[in-house]
């Protein structure tokens, strides 16, 4: 036979078998798009020169591992549907006459036609919409783009080679199927699987332990850094227990269901019922794919857009004045005057040469260490427990010190307190003891504020909870420094510096702050290096950290909208595939049920419940799994950004959910019309 002929074959077998080869097809298309986008931002030359550019850029690259990595397991399972479609034809090839050779080189033609089609296209969407992507991320970022295409080399030849590869293992995959099948077996692989499986009480059970484990550790971690830790153990056991009660679990519904003579000896579920329990196996393989996709798209879409939503007021906690520096002693007393004060002039200066003013000030000494918390003591000396492995991570509380007359000079109050007594502000934890005691320091009285005395940058950004204690005087703080510096130096540990809180505010856009800003840590580390006596700094410009803190939210939200959009590809390809295969698989049945009497109403009703009696359980077990996560997830939330509303992130989760039930009803809708179509092609 002549090369021409095979390739005529594998072009008719496509074109014959379009409704399976064109959704695959085009989602190929779809997924070589989305991966040479993402892969074409994370090395752009543009988004390098950009504020938050670098970060964005740096979140892109996880993006195209986890895309390569989903394109290959989605494509090589959903490629089992066109196999198992198509093997009966290739029996009937075998019969007729045509070997095992021959029908390999047709399915390497077809395999190679779709390849091609699927990248040359794939990779001429992703360089038209790689602008537009460019655009609506340079968007996020606050920066500008031209209009102008680029096709850079570097992503077209990435993307390509992957999806080669891809292409070549879905190919020997194929390959594999056809040697090891016999011809008779081709052309019943069709009806292969029809045995009606036992419900597997055992693997149930196991499935609902190990998905009632996965519920506990996302309700029961504390604490953010655990529960990004657990996350991932987390969401490895709720993919493994969907499987496995989906595959069971939908074999003892059906068990149950036919035992209830209530429901199963009706006209419209007798039928569907039936059939669904010979093939559960496989049916609920493919139920629990789109549970879990579901259940992706949801987390990602959600918390990312959550993330986006809290960028500025993350920024405002965060940075709590336009430009600031922290200055601090070798040892631990506080700095004095001598040693912070050049800095504080030369500040001064270069405002003076741009014409501006600094605006609320704030001027505050400020120590910050870690305790050991049970009840209301706190063991300061965390280094000997570290040391014999039995340190409490999850009861570490970051305290916080600064004195009354800073507190009343920051709040405008003129407060006094006895030698025995604190003020204390709990931040994002709880502290419910009139007494507090610190080891070695005694015990103190403690008066709760209502809000906090001053709004501190790391103290928004640390999730696990802070104290703040305003206390007399310095010298309480620096005898605090002192034990725990003396503390650190026996042990080797990390030890806090009492330091110099000196911020303020700029009535200029943030591109002028900005070289305020950078004019100011060029003048400050000048004097810095003449006169070694000053006190070492640490400098911090809200401007800049906005361009940070936009880089990752915006880098995040925009690999969300991918990745969900990815996700989505998944779940709608597999509910197609799955009703037109079963309903290829139906045919038959129906045609002989119609043959007998059964009324084209009747068959409309009995494949309407066949498809509601599971179809729906997906989207309801992914709105489980999404109220179960929901606590892991506000916790991860937390740790990543500095603002994270716990309230804001539910009313976007549920509209979310709400969304995609909408959007699931319509597939549902349009893929059991296609179902219908082909039980009765004659009846629309």
């Amino acid at each position: 036979m002549k090369g021409g002929f095979y390739i005529k074959l594998a072009k008719d077998g496509i074109l014959k078998n379009r409704k399976f080869y064109f959704p695959y097809i085009l989602t190929c298309i779809c997924m070589i798009m989305m991966f040479y986008v993402v892969r074409f931002l994370s090395v752009s030359e543009n988004f390098k020169t950009m504020r938050g550019g670098d970060l964005l850029q740096g979140l892109l690259s996880v993006g195209v591992f986890v895309i390569a990595v989903f394109a290959l397991i989605f494509l090589y399972y959903t490629n089992s549907f066109l196999i198992r479609r198509r093997q009966k034809e290739f029996g009937l090839y075998n019969i007729l006459g045509m070997g095992k050779r021959n029908l390999v080189k047709i399915l390497i033609w077809e395999n190679l036609i779709t390849a091609v089609v699927s990248i040359v296209l794939g990779l001429a969407c992703g360089v038209l919409f790689s602008k537009l992507a460019e655009l609506a991320a340079v968007k996020m970022l606050g920066g500008t783009a031209g209009f102008g295409i680029s096709i850079e080399s570097e992503p077209v030849l990435y993307t390509a080679a992957l999806f080669l590869g891809i292409f070549a293992l879905i190919m020997v995959r194929m390959l594999i199927s056809i040697y090891r099948l016999k011809p008779v077996e081709l052309l019943r692989s069709e009806n292969v699987g029809e045995k009606p499986p036992k419900a597997n009480w055992v693997l149930a059970l196991i499935g609902l332990i190990i998905l009632g484990a996965a519920y506990y550790l996302a309700v029961a971690v504390l604490d953010p850094v655990s529960a990004m830790v657990m996350f991932f153990y987390a969401v490895i056991m709720v993919i493994v227990a969907t499987y496995l009660l989906f595959i069971s679990g939908s074999v003892a519904l059906c068990k149950i269901l036919q035992k209830n003579k209530n429901y199963y000896y009706k006209t419209k579920h007798f039928v569907s019922l039936s059939s669904m329990a010979y093939r559960m196996k496989r049916n609920g393989a493919g139920l629990a794919s789109i549970c879990i996709l579901s259940t992706m798209v949801l987390v990602t879409v959600s918390s990312t857009i959550c993330l986006y939503a809290q960028t500025d007021q993350a920024v405002e906690q965060r940075y709590t004045r336009d430009i600031s520096i922290s200055m601090y002693d070798e040892f631990t007393k506080a700095p004095g005057q001598s040693i912070t004060k050049p800095y504080i002039d030369t500040m001064n200066q270069v405002l003076e040469e741009y014409g501006e003013t600094a605006q609320d000030v704030q001027n505050y000494y400020l120590y910050n260490n870690y305790g050991i918390q049970s009840g209301d003591q706190f063991q300061l000396n965390m280094y000997e427990d570290e040391a014999n492995g039995t340190l409490d991570y999850s009861k570490m509380t970051e305290l916080y010190f600064i004195t009354l007359e800073d507190y009343n000079a920051l709040t405008g109050e003129s407060r006094e307190l006895g030698e025995n007594q604190v003020l204390l502000y709990p931040e994002k934890t709880e502290y419910d003891y009139d007494t507090i005691s610190l080891e070695n320091f005694g015990t103190w009285q403690v008066e709760k504020l209502d809000e906090t005395p001053v709004t501190i940058g790391s103290v928004e950004a640390n999730m696990n909870g802070s104290l703040i204690l305003v206390v007399r005087d310095i010298s309480m703080v620096e005898a605090v420094a002192q034990y725990e510096y003396d503390v650190a130096m026996e042990y080797g540990g990390y030890f806090g510096r009492v330091t110099q809180e000196y911020g303020f505010n700029l009535e200029c856009s943030e591109e002028k702050q900005l070289e305020i800003y950078d004019d100011i840590f060029d003048a400050v580390y000048k004097a810095g290096q003449d006169n070694p006596d000053l006190a070492d700094f640490t400098t911090d410009c809200k401007a800049q950290g906005r361009s940070d803190i936009i880089g990752i939210n915006g880098g995040l939200f925009f690999l969300g909208i991918l990745l969900g959009a990815v996700f989505l590809f998944g779940t709608v390809l597999i509910m197609y595939y799955k009703q037109i295969s079963e309903g290829y698989e139906d045919q038959n049945r129906f045609n002989i049920l119609m043959k007998v009497g059964m009324t084209q109403k009747e068959v409309k009703k009995s494949i309407n419940s066949q498809v509601l009696t599971v179809f729906f359980l997906p989207l309801i077990t992914a709105g489980i799994h999404l109220g179960f996560a929901f606590p892991l997830i506000s916790k991860i939330l937390m740790l990543i950004s500095t603002a994270s509303d716990r309230m804001q992130l539910l009313i976007v989760t549920i509209c979310c959910y709400l969304v995609f039930a909408l959007f699931y009803m319509v597939v549902y809708w349009v893929t059991s019309k296609s179902y219908y179509t082909i039980i009765n092609p004659n009846k629309k």
